[in-house]
């Protein structure tokens, strides 16, 4: 099997780390840990008060990160929880299926188009076998787990519990390469609204999601209370209108009550600091404008 040469992995570690990324060992080659298992924990050094998994002893000290790889060719790993990161993961399908088939890449692309928003542009890796992984920067204060397929098919997350493996290491089906480099961009909120809609539309709006209420429909009002909640003096008016605007045609289409958004943006514009009154105001008004603008469209 060949392998990546051992200074090139020492420096696609030391390059995650020097992001502020806690790496770890993989084997040689592979995706799996190089680290030892509880069962085989010889309760000393990192693990002389107890077991430690491979997420506890990942690191960004460069020192630590050369004594580890100092020896051997391993592959590097990415602790996404420690580093405040979550990673999409956009696979291909596998097995025999048609050549046609849908990836994860075409169906996260329909899923942003179905969520009325853009393919997020952010640090981007290929994979051996044609995927990509998504890096983004955790959401503040949250602490996210790992999914399997709950955003669509031949799409998973990685955060707190999982890992990725960096880019430079090597495997016997070829590289993971970086495609776009740049920095990782915060998740987006409404792809969290994805991930627990109706918790995120009971804290905002303080009521159970209704049973109307689509994921993508629950997913843009979280995006865009989040989004009102934060605005900065001098564009909260501004911010506000828009999210009014956005959110209209879910109630063109019957996927949001009209009461629901008003309440939920009344609560986020007062809570970024708007007179009650001037919430009101803009609310109705990019309402209305949306509204109208989406049922010409239908009838057109």
């Amino acid at each position: 099997m060949t392998h990546q040469p051992a200074s090139a992995l020492l420096t696609a570690a030391l390059d995650a780390a020097a992001l502020g990324w806690s790496v770890f060992p993989l084997r040689p080659g592979q995706k799996r840990p190089a680290l030892h298992g509880e069962e085989h924990c010889p309760a000393l050094g990192d693990c002389a008060g107890g077991h430690r998994k491979w997420e506890d002893r990942a690191t960004s000290d460069p020192d630590r990160i050369r004594r580890a790889w100092d020896r051997l060719p391993f592959n590097v790993g990415i602790a996404t929880g420690p580093s405040n990161l979550v990673v999409v993961d956009l696979d291909m399908p596998k097995g025999k299926v048609s050549s046609d088939a849908p990836g994860g890449a075409e169906t996260f692309e329909a899923l942003c188009e179905r969520a009325g928003q853009p393919v997020p542009t952010t640090l981007s890796v290929r994979t051996p076998t044609g995927g990509s992984h998504l890096y983004f920067t955790a959401p503040v204060g949250v602490r996210l787990g790992n999914t399997a397929g709950r955003l669509g098919r031949l799409i998973d997350t990685r955060a707190w519990g999982g890992y990725v493996v960096a880019p430079g290491s090597v495997t016997p089906a070829g590289a993971y390469e970086v495609t776009h480099p740049v920095a990782p961009q915060p998740f987006p909120a409404w792809l969290y609204g994805l991930l627990a809609p109706k918790q995120a539309l009971r804290k905002l709006t303080g009521r159970p999601a209704t049973l109307r209420t689509g994921r993508y429909a629950a997913a843009a009002l979280n995006a865009e209370v989040s989004s009102v909640e934060s605005a900065q003096a001098g564009e909260r008016n501004g911010t506000l209108l828009r999210a009014a605007r956005a959110l209209g045609r879910f109630i063109a289409a019957g996927d949001l009550a009209r009461d629901v958004v008003e309440e939920a943006l009344q609560w986020a514009g007062e809570s970024a600091g708007l007179p009650s009154a001037e919430c009101r105001n803009t609310i109705r008004s990019g309402l209305n404008w949306s509204i109208a603008r989406n049922a010409m469209r239908r009838t057109a």
